[in-house]
């Protein structure tokens, strides 16, 4: 068994054109970024070249565009090429450019493709990260747009665009991997309805704005330098745009995201709920169900899944998954411990063992939970490898993470530690047998 790992690209690589609404000349770069450090943007342009997280928290203004502030630091129109990353399964980057807004290009992600394919990915030390939608999750705005997000075990999109007075209504529906990202999503251009061009240029928009970077619709007449790549091609770029906008939630989900008339408005509101819900759901008590995804155990899912009780059942929760291989629990260690009575009066200190056997519980659940291993016990065959580095003491938390390696004819191997305030207490590799009960 191996968990999903995070990547990011491979080497630097640069895209110059002209941005869309400033009509300036900027230079893009994507460079690799280490596990865990997200997407990022930097203005070299400015002193200090500063950082702007790809952030949610961080969206100021959605017209026709997203753009991101931080203090009087600015980037516009960021949605392309986060869809481009997205899409194409990198999950961190360094974005710079020497301007505020990147190139638009053709109008569609997939001179972002091609650039991210020129810089090349590769796969990190972490595993992947990603958010599962559990229950339905709904959001609609005055005008008559809405996004629901339901359980689904792939990432998906449904988008249904409708333009002014029902004109060019247009459905679209993928399934979002690299591969139907690149061929289904990524060349699909923006568009934009004549009646809007002179108010957009009048606030200031669209200067660098031709037939050469987006589709204009006038009346039931399509204007473009190009045939319609799709007989959606609309509807198709709304899903780009979907794509690119929710992952400013900071976070991949597995899950159908069904959409009626998305704009950068609706999308950022969404990305804003998918971030406190995924902020909610990590300090609530879940349904009572052993999860696939990332999500909570708390005691009484654990004692459903481990057949350990007082004073042997050394976890008191689950705080994490990590993909299908790895876990994280945590014991709160308490003075009112039994084994404090006798390790040692005065001077009490958790004994080495019950660490060990704290990773094997944590390991057990870790495969456990999965659904051809549920109903089985795990019996403790070896342990090898094991360290003690720093002592446990009452009031401390203990933090055990497992991983498991493999498992062959129901031997489980894993990895473990134990750690305090982020100092590692005790180390180890763990073999448990699974047997019926």
């Amino acid at each position: 068994m191996s968990a999903e790992m995070e990547h990011t690209v491979a080497s630097a690589a640069s895209l110059e054109g002209t941005s869309l609404h400033t009509g300036e000349k900027v230079t893009l770069t994507v460079k690799p970024a280490p596990a865990g450090h997200g997407f990022k943007f930097r203005r070299i342009d400015l002193p200090d070249q500063p950082f702007i997280k790809a952030d949610v928290d961080k969206v100021q203004t959605v017209e026709r565009a997203t753009t991101l502030a931080e203090g009087s630091v600015k980037v516009h129109t960021v949605e392309h090429i986060l869809s481009a990353l997205c899409g194409m399964g990198v999950d961190n980057a360094i974005i710079e450019m020497d301007s505020n807004e990147p190139p638009i290009g053709d109008g569609s992600s997939r001179p972002y493709v091609e650039l991210i394919k020129k810089a090349g990915i590769e796969p990190q030390d972490k595993p992947r990260k990603v958010y599962e939608i559990r229950e339905p999750i709904h959001m609609e705005t005055k005008n008559g747009s809405f996004i629901t997000i339901v359980p689904d075990k792939k990432f998906r999109v449904s988008v249904t665009n409708v333009g002014p007075d029902g004109r060019f209504t247009q459905f679209f529906t993928s399934e979002v991997t690299p591969e139907l990202y690149e061929k289904e999503i990524a060349p699909a251009r923006t568009f934009v309805y004549y009646e809007d061009v002179k108010p957009l240029l009048d606030k200031g928009l669209i200067k660098g704005g031709s037939l050469e970077n987006a589709v204009v619709v006038r009346g039931e007449e399509v204007l473009s330098k190009e045939p319609m790549r799709f007989n959606n091609e609309f509807a198709r770029h709304k899903a780009l745009d979907v794509i690119g906008d929710l992952m400013l939630s900071g976070k991949r989900i597995m899950g159908h995201v069904i959409c009626v008339k998305p704009g950068h408005n609706p999308n950022t509101q969404m990305a804003s709920i998918l971030k406190r819900e995924y902020t909610r759901m990590r300090t609530m008590v879940p349904p009572v169900q052993i999860p696939s995804g990332e999500a909570i155990l708390d005691i009484n899912e654990l004692m459903k899944i481990l057949p350990h009780r007082y004073p042997f059942l050394m976890v008191d929760r689950i705080v994490d998954f990590e993909g299908d291989n790895k876990c994280t629990g945590i014991k709160n260690v308490t003075i009112n411990e039994p084994f404090f009575q006798g390790h040692f009066p005065g001077h009490p200190i958790m004994p080495g063992v019950l660490q060990v056997e704290a990773m094997a519980q944590v390991a057990s659940i870790c495969v456990l939970r999965m659904p051809e291993y549920q109903g089985k016990i795990g019996y403790f065959m070896s342990v090898d490898k094991v360290k003690w580095r720093r002592p446990v003491l009452p009031g401390d938390t203990l933090f055990i993470e497992a991983e498991v390696i493999s498992v062959r004819r129901s031997i489980v191997t894993a990895k473990c530690r134990c750690l305090v305030n982020g100092e590692v207490a005790s180390t180890g590799e763990l073999k448990i047998a699974l047997a019926d009960k």
